[in-house]
Protein backbone atom coordinates (compact mmCIF):
# COMPACT_ATOMS: atom_id res chain seq x y z
CA UNK A 1 0.00 0.00 0.00
CA UNK A 2 0.92 3.55 -0.79
CA UNK A 3 -0.29 6.71 -0.18
CA UNK A 4 -0.32 10.03 -2.98
CA UNK A 5 -2.00 13.58 -2.62
CA UNK A 6 -5.05 14.12 -4.50
CA UNK A 7 -7.19 17.23 -4.51
CA UNK A 8 -5.09 18.25 -1.76
CA UNK A 9 -5.56 15.30 0.54
CA UNK A 10 -3.26 12.17 1.14
CA UNK A 11 -5.01 9.37 0.08
CA UNK A 12 -4.14 5.67 0.76
CA UNK A 13 -4.53 3.21 -2.50
CA UNK A 14 -3.03 -0.02 -3.34
CA UNK A 15 -2.41 -1.67 -6.70
CA UNK A 16 -3.29 -5.21 -7.76
CA UNK A 17 -2.19 -6.87 -10.72
CA UNK A 18 0.56 -5.92 -13.31
CA UNK A 19 1.25 -2.31 -14.50
CA UNK A 20 0.25 -1.58 -17.60
CA UNK A 21 -3.09 -4.07 -17.81
CA UNK A 22 -6.24 -1.91 -18.03
CA UNK A 23 -7.34 -0.75 -14.52
CA UNK A 24 -10.45 -1.05 -12.29
CA UNK A 25 -10.66 1.46 -9.80
CA UNK A 26 -13.01 -0.03 -6.75
CA UNK A 27 -15.06 2.92 -4.94
CA UNK A 28 -15.93 1.60 -1.25
CA UNK A 29 -19.49 2.86 0.46
CA UNK A 30 -20.44 4.67 3.47
CA UNK A 31 -17.73 4.10 6.25
CA UNK A 32 -16.02 0.89 3.92
CA UNK A 33 -12.02 1.10 3.86
CA UNK A 34 -10.16 -0.22 1.08
CA UNK A 35 -10.44 -3.82 2.75
CA UNK A 36 -13.30 -3.86 2.38
CA UNK A 37 -13.19 -5.05 -1.01
CA UNK A 38 -12.02 -8.39 -0.86
CA UNK A 39 -8.59 -9.30 -2.32
CA UNK A 40 -9.87 -12.50 -3.45
CA UNK A 41 -12.27 -10.55 -5.64
CA UNK A 42 -9.36 -8.14 -6.47
CA UNK A 43 -6.94 -11.21 -7.09
CA UNK A 44 -9.89 -12.74 -9.97
CA UNK A 45 -10.21 -9.41 -11.46
CA UNK A 46 -5.76 -8.63 -11.72
CA UNK A 47 -5.62 -12.64 -13.04
CA UNK A 48 -8.17 -11.96 -15.64
CA UNK A 49 -5.88 -9.50 -17.24
CA UNK A 50 -6.82 -5.98 -14.99
CA UNK A 51 -5.10 -3.89 -13.03
CA UNK A 52 -7.00 -3.28 -9.50
CA UNK A 53 -6.78 -0.08 -7.70
CA UNK A 54 -8.98 0.07 -4.42
CA UNK A 55 -8.54 3.09 -1.99
CA UNK A 56 -9.72 4.33 1.08
CA UNK A 57 -12.33 7.33 0.54
CA UNK A 58 -11.10 10.50 2.34
CA UNK A 59 -11.83 10.84 5.99
CA UNK A 60 -11.82 6.60 6.26
CA UNK A 61 -9.29 3.81 7.11
CA UNK A 62 -5.14 5.48 6.22
CA UNK A 63 -6.71 8.50 4.09
CA UNK A 64 -6.52 11.96 5.53
CA UNK A 65 -9.58 12.41 8.38
CA UNK A 66 -11.34 16.07 8.30
CA UNK A 67 -11.24 16.29 11.71
CA UNK A 68 -11.41 20.39 11.63
CA UNK A 69 -14.42 19.85 9.89
CA UNK A 70 -15.84 18.72 12.94
CA UNK A 71 -19.09 16.23 13.56
CA UNK A 72 -22.30 17.46 11.50
CA UNK A 73 -25.26 17.93 13.19
CA UNK A 74 -27.62 15.41 11.10
CA UNK A 75 -30.89 16.48 12.35
CA UNK A 76 -30.13 20.07 10.84
CA UNK A 77 -29.02 18.94 7.59
CA UNK A 78 -32.05 16.50 7.12
CA UNK A 79 -34.55 19.72 8.46
CA UNK A 80 -32.86 22.02 5.69
CA UNK A 81 -32.85 19.68 3.03
CA UNK A 82 -36.35 19.22 3.30
CA UNK A 83 -36.78 23.13 3.66
CA UNK A 84 -35.08 23.58 0.53
CA UNK A 85 -32.14 25.76 2.61
CA UNK A 86 -28.45 25.83 1.72
CA UNK A 87 -26.94 22.66 3.58
CA UNK A 88 -23.38 23.57 5.07
CA UNK A 89 -21.14 20.26 4.56
CA UNK A 90 -17.48 19.46 5.24
CA UNK A 91 -17.92 18.54 1.61
CA UNK A 92 -20.11 16.95 -0.67
CA UNK A 93 -19.97 13.56 -3.07
CA UNK A 94 -18.76 15.84 -5.71
CA UNK A 95 -15.64 16.47 -3.62
CA UNK A 96 -15.21 12.74 -3.30
CA UNK A 97 -15.70 12.46 -6.95
CA UNK A 98 -13.00 14.97 -8.00
CA UNK A 99 -10.60 12.78 -5.30
CA UNK A 100 -10.95 10.25 -7.54
CA UNK A 101 -10.27 11.88 -10.43
CA UNK A 102 -6.89 13.27 -9.11
CA UNK A 103 -6.12 9.79 -8.18
CA UNK A 104 -6.12 8.76 -11.34
CA UNK A 105 -4.19 11.27 -12.24
CA UNK A 106 -1.17 11.27 -9.84
CA UNK A 107 -1.39 7.74 -10.56
CA UNK A 108 -0.41 8.61 -14.48
CA UNK A 109 -3.39 6.59 -15.59
CA UNK A 110 -5.62 8.33 -18.36
CA UNK A 111 -8.57 6.37 -17.81
CA UNK A 112 -10.10 3.32 -15.61
CA UNK A 113 -12.97 1.17 -15.91
CA UNK A 114 -14.86 3.05 -12.42
CA UNK A 115 -16.89 0.84 -10.06
CA UNK A 116 -18.56 1.60 -6.95
CA UNK A 117 -20.86 0.24 -4.10
CA UNK A 118 -23.64 1.97 -1.97
CA UNK A 119 -22.10 5.54 -1.41
CA UNK A 120 -19.13 4.62 -3.78
CA UNK A 121 -21.58 3.76 -6.56
CA UNK A 122 -22.93 7.29 -6.41
CA UNK A 123 -19.53 9.12 -5.94
CA UNK A 124 -18.98 6.58 -9.72
CA UNK A 125 -21.76 7.96 -11.04
CA UNK A 126 -20.51 11.34 -11.05
CA UNK A 127 -17.32 10.30 -11.76
CA UNK A 128 -18.76 9.26 -14.97
CA UNK A 129 -20.75 11.91 -16.03
CA UNK A 130 -18.04 14.39 -15.07
CA UNK A 131 -15.17 12.79 -16.21
CA UNK A 132 -16.04 10.87 -19.22
CA UNK A 133 -12.76 11.30 -20.69
CA UNK A 134 -11.38 9.62 -17.45
CA UNK A 135 -13.91 6.84 -17.42
CA UNK A 136 -13.95 3.48 -19.60
CA UNK A 137 -16.87 2.25 -18.18
CA UNK A 138 -18.92 2.25 -14.92
CA UNK A 139 -20.46 -0.55 -12.84
CA UNK A 140 -22.97 1.23 -9.91
CA UNK A 141 -23.41 -1.43 -7.25
CA UNK A 142 -26.34 -1.44 -4.37
CA UNK A 143 -26.62 2.20 -5.09
CA UNK A 144 -29.27 4.71 -6.21
CA UNK A 145 -29.55 8.22 -8.24
CA UNK A 146 -30.84 9.67 -4.49
CA UNK A 147 -34.00 10.65 -6.51
CA UNK A 148 -36.69 11.80 -3.68
CA UNK A 149 -39.47 9.98 -4.43
CA UNK A 150 -37.56 6.84 -3.94
CA UNK A 151 -38.22 4.53 -1.03
CA UNK A 152 -35.49 5.09 2.02
CA UNK A 153 -34.42 1.94 3.81
CA UNK A 154 -36.74 -0.23 5.69
CA UNK A 155 -37.98 -0.20 8.94
CA UNK A 156 -35.56 -3.00 10.40
CA UNK A 157 -32.67 -1.18 8.57
CA UNK A 158 -33.65 2.47 9.26
CA UNK A 159 -33.35 1.15 13.10
CA UNK A 160 -30.10 0.18 13.02
CA UNK A 161 -28.98 2.80 10.73
CA UNK A 162 -30.30 4.91 13.94
CA UNK A 163 -28.30 2.63 16.38
CA UNK A 164 -24.94 2.69 17.54
CA UNK A 165 -22.32 0.54 19.67
CA UNK A 166 -22.68 0.39 23.04
CA UNK A 167 -19.57 1.65 23.86
CA UNK A 168 -16.05 2.20 21.90
CA UNK A 169 -14.74 -0.99 23.23
CA UNK A 170 -13.39 -3.33 20.32
CA UNK A 171 -15.83 -6.00 21.55
CA UNK A 172 -18.92 -3.60 21.92
CA UNK A 173 -18.09 -2.29 18.26
CA UNK A 174 -17.59 -6.13 16.81
CA UNK A 175 -21.27 -6.77 17.91
CA UNK A 176 -22.41 -3.86 16.66
CA UNK A 177 -20.59 -4.45 13.22
CA UNK A 178 -22.25 -8.41 13.74
CA UNK A 179 -25.61 -6.89 14.72
CA UNK A 180 -25.66 -4.53 11.65
CA UNK A 181 -24.91 -7.37 9.18
CA UNK A 182 -27.46 -9.43 10.40
CA UNK A 183 -29.94 -6.87 9.26
CA UNK A 184 -28.39 -5.52 6.09
CA UNK A 185 -26.37 -8.34 4.87
CA UNK A 186 -27.17 -11.02 1.93
CA UNK A 187 -29.08 -13.58 3.31
CA UNK A 188 -28.27 -15.71 0.31
CA UNK A 189 -24.53 -15.06 0.83
CA UNK A 190 -23.95 -15.07 4.19
CA UNK A 191 -20.60 -14.62 6.06
CA UNK A 192 -19.19 -17.53 7.98
CA UNK A 193 -19.15 -15.92 11.40
CA UNK A 194 -15.79 -16.55 12.92
CA UNK A 195 -14.76 -14.93 9.23
CA UNK A 196 -16.87 -11.73 9.22
CA UNK A 197 -15.87 -11.25 13.25
CA UNK A 198 -11.68 -10.93 11.76
CA UNK A 199 -12.75 -9.05 9.36
CA UNK A 200 -14.43 -6.36 11.30
CA UNK A 201 -11.62 -6.60 13.79
CA UNK A 202 -9.31 -6.00 11.27
CA UNK A 203 -10.99 -3.07 10.00
CA UNK A 204 -10.99 -1.74 13.41
CA UNK A 205 -7.36 -2.22 14.49
CA UNK A 206 -6.31 -0.72 10.29
CA UNK A 207 -8.50 2.40 11.07
CA UNK A 208 -11.56 3.18 13.78
CA UNK A 209 -12.80 6.86 12.73
CA UNK A 210 -16.69 7.32 13.53
CA UNK A 211 -16.05 11.09 12.92
CA UNK A 212 -15.22 10.28 9.50
CA UNK A 213 -17.86 8.20 9.20
CA UNK A 214 -20.60 10.92 10.02
CA UNK A 215 -18.82 13.56 7.68
CA UNK A 216 -19.23 11.00 4.72
CA UNK A 217 -23.02 10.37 5.87
CA UNK A 218 -23.76 13.44 5.84
CA UNK A 219 -22.32 14.79 2.26
CA UNK A 220 -25.02 11.53 1.49
CA UNK A 221 -27.87 12.58 3.08
CA UNK A 222 -27.61 16.45 1.50
CA UNK A 223 -26.97 14.75 -1.84
CA UNK A 224 -29.70 15.70 -4.59
CA UNK A 225 -31.35 13.48 -7.02
CA UNK A 226 -28.74 12.52 -9.78
CA UNK A 227 -31.27 11.51 -12.60
CA UNK A 228 -30.36 14.54 -14.73
CA UNK A 229 -26.08 13.80 -14.34
CA UNK A 230 -26.82 10.00 -15.00
CA UNK A 231 -29.29 11.57 -18.75
CA UNK A 232 -24.92 12.54 -19.65
CA UNK A 233 -23.48 9.52 -18.99
CA UNK A 234 -22.42 7.77 -21.95
CA UNK A 235 -20.00 5.05 -21.21
CA UNK A 236 -20.83 1.38 -21.15
CA UNK A 237 -22.79 0.96 -17.94
CA UNK A 238 -23.18 -2.13 -15.58
CA UNK A 239 -26.10 -1.79 -12.31
CA UNK A 240 -25.97 -4.25 -10.13
CA UNK A 241 -28.47 -4.65 -6.97
CA UNK A 242 -29.86 -7.02 -4.60
CA UNK A 243 -33.16 -8.62 -4.45
CA UNK A 244 -32.76 -8.29 -0.37
CA UNK A 245 -31.36 -5.21 -0.31
CA UNK A 246 -33.11 -3.52 2.88
CA UNK A 247 -30.71 -0.50 2.96
CA UNK A 248 -30.91 0.67 -0.76
CA UNK A 249 -34.29 -0.84 -2.13
CA UNK A 250 -33.81 -3.00 -5.52
CA UNK A 251 -36.83 0.22 -7.00
CA UNK A 252 -33.29 2.54 -6.16
CA UNK A 253 -30.77 0.49 -8.69
CA UNK A 254 -33.67 -0.16 -11.32
CA UNK A 255 -34.14 4.27 -10.99
CA UNK A 256 -30.27 4.18 -12.08
CA UNK A 257 -30.40 2.22 -14.82
CA UNK A 258 -33.81 3.34 -16.00
CA UNK A 259 -32.04 6.52 -16.39
CA UNK A 260 -28.66 5.87 -18.12
CA UNK A 261 -28.72 5.38 -21.59
CA UNK A 262 -27.70 1.62 -23.00
CA UNK A 263 -27.11 0.21 -19.51
CA UNK A 264 -27.86 -3.05 -18.34
CA UNK A 265 -29.48 -3.63 -15.09
CA UNK A 266 -29.08 -7.02 -13.21
CA UNK A 267 -30.56 -7.86 -10.49
CA UNK A 268 -28.70 -10.90 -7.72
CA UNK A 269 -31.13 -12.88 -6.24
CA UNK A 270 -30.38 -13.30 -2.34
CA UNK A 271 -28.21 -9.91 -2.39
CA UNK A 272 -28.43 -7.47 0.48
CA UNK A 273 -26.65 -4.85 1.23
CA UNK A 274 -22.77 -6.05 2.01
CA UNK A 275 -19.94 -7.58 0.59
CA UNK A 276 -19.25 -10.90 1.52
CA UNK A 277 -16.61 -13.16 0.08
CA UNK A 278 -19.39 -15.71 -1.35
CA UNK A 279 -21.18 -12.59 -2.85
CA UNK A 280 -17.60 -10.78 -4.35
CA UNK A 281 -16.88 -14.05 -5.94
CA UNK A 282 -20.26 -13.90 -7.70
CA UNK A 283 -20.15 -9.82 -8.36
CA UNK A 284 -16.51 -10.56 -9.88
CA UNK A 285 -17.78 -12.94 -12.73
CA UNK A 286 -20.57 -10.29 -13.13
CA UNK A 287 -17.94 -7.53 -13.75
CA UNK A 288 -15.56 -9.17 -16.06
CA UNK A 289 -18.27 -10.16 -18.50
CA UNK A 290 -19.26 -6.07 -18.14
CA UNK A 291 -15.49 -5.59 -18.65
CA UNK A 292 -14.77 -8.11 -21.42
CA UNK A 293 -18.10 -7.23 -23.59
CA UNK A 294 -16.43 -3.49 -23.90
CA UNK A 295 -12.78 -4.34 -24.25
CA UNK A 296 -10.71 -1.17 -25.27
Amino acid sequence: MASVICNSLEIEYERIGEAGNPVVLLIAGLGFQMIDWPLDMCKKLAAAGYQVIRFDNRDIGLSEKLSASGIPDIQKILHDKGQGKHIQLPYQLEDMAKDVSELLKALDISAAHIVGMSMGGMIAQIVAASFPEQTLSLTSIMSSSSDPSLPGPTDDASTILASAPASQNKEDIVAFGLKVNEVIGSPGFRWPLKLLQAHIEACIERSYCPDGYMRQYAAVLAAGSRVELLHKISVPTLVIHGSNDPLVQPVCGRNVADHVTGSRYVEVSGMGHDLSPALCAHLADLLLDHLKSHQY
